[in-house]
């Protein structure tokens, strides 16, 4: 079997070496800082354009599976980062330490979910919704998470969390409320308005890494700290695929639900994930922080399309 690095996590690693090569600094930083931050509001008002209704309602009926995967997500996830904070910190250094917490504090990923979901045989409807449902409650429920658990790492005042549910909640919001006018123009040209998705979180990317290299965050940090950081979120997905697999089983859901579990539970969103650290840490530990973050994402990615392929053949 051959395994591919997904297409979007070399568009980022392109970004992250340009934002170190030729970072953007003066006002050139400060228009891109503005332009991202609208784009990232833009990502969100058309994901509540495309998210429908009929699906939330099918997909809200099985309540064991939401219960179990809000649970890993914002309870498991956490515990589990603030438990090896103090283990694994000596290995990689304290920013790496504290994005590593911060990879357990992000809600689940919606898109890869719904997709991997959908080709292992999985409830799509029910994915739908939990993916969703993560998202919207992690608005509210990450910023807490990194006020309580990263309180010296990060500033999580009222300014920050109005800057979050005015950046991601009420575009949000907006887009369900203009559903019924623009989603069938978004359905219809979805294949190109996921690149200005993507390309809000490239942005994010090249301006987190501009602010690193302008701050000299990667003399802080070693190639073992990287190696080693690889092996943690390794460790981490693997245990998360394992935990779920058990609570699916222990839980009784049917298989359907069983497969929405392990892909809604165990990934982490980087569209989420990367605008909400640039608003709660400081910009010149972003780069550092968001790093374990870029790395268990394509890690889940490699998961994912190992573990449809398993699931299909075995449907």
């Amino acid at each position: 079997m051959r395994i591919r690095l997904d297409s979007f996590v070399i568009a980022l690693l392109i970004a992250a070496v340009i934002g170190t090569v030729v970072p953007a600094a003066g006002e050139t930083y400060g228009v891109l800082r503005v332009v991202s931050a609208l784009s990232i509001a833009l990502l969100f008002f058309l994901y509540g354009v495309r998210l429908s209704t009929a699906e939330t309602i099918t997909g809200l009926t099985n309540w064991r599976l939401h219960v179990a995967i809000l649970l890993t997500t914002f309870l498991v996830f956490p515990a589990a980062g603030v438990a090896l904070r103090g283990a694994i910190e000596p290995l990689v250094g304290a920013g790496l330490a504290t994005g590593f917490v911060l990879l357990c504090l992000i809600p689940t990923t919606v898109q890869s979910n719904v997709v991997f979901t959908r080709m292992a045989g999985g409830d799509t409807a029910a994915a739908v919704v939990a993916a969703s449902l993560s998202n919207l409650l992690g608005v509210f429920i990450t910023p807490a998470l990194v006020a309580l658990l990263l309180a010296t790492n990060a500033a999580v005042d009222a300014r920050s969390f109005l800057r979050i549910v005015v950046q991601f909640l009420l575009p949000f919001v907006v887009g369900q409320l203009v559903r019924r006018r623009l989603g069938p123009w978004v359905e219809l040209n979805d294949g190109w308005l996921k690149h200005v998705d993507r390309s809000s979180i490239l942005l994010v990317v090249y301006l987190a890494f501009s602010v690193g290299a302008t701050s000299g965050v990667w003399s802080q940090v070693s190639p073992w700290a990287v190696v080693a950081s690889v092996a943690l979120c390794v460790a981490l997905l693997a245990a998360a695929c394992g935990w779920l697999v058990g609570v699916g089983r222990i839980i009784g859901l049917t298989r359907p639900a069983r497969i929405a579990l392990l892909f809604c539970g165990s990934n982490k969103s980087l569209a989420t994930g990367l605008p909400m650290a640039s608003v709660l840490f400081p910009a010149h530990t972003v780069a550092l922080i968001v790093l374990p973050l870029m790395i268990y994402h394509q890690l889940q990615i490699i998961a994912g399309g190992v573990l449809t392929n398993r699931m299909a053949r075995t449907d």
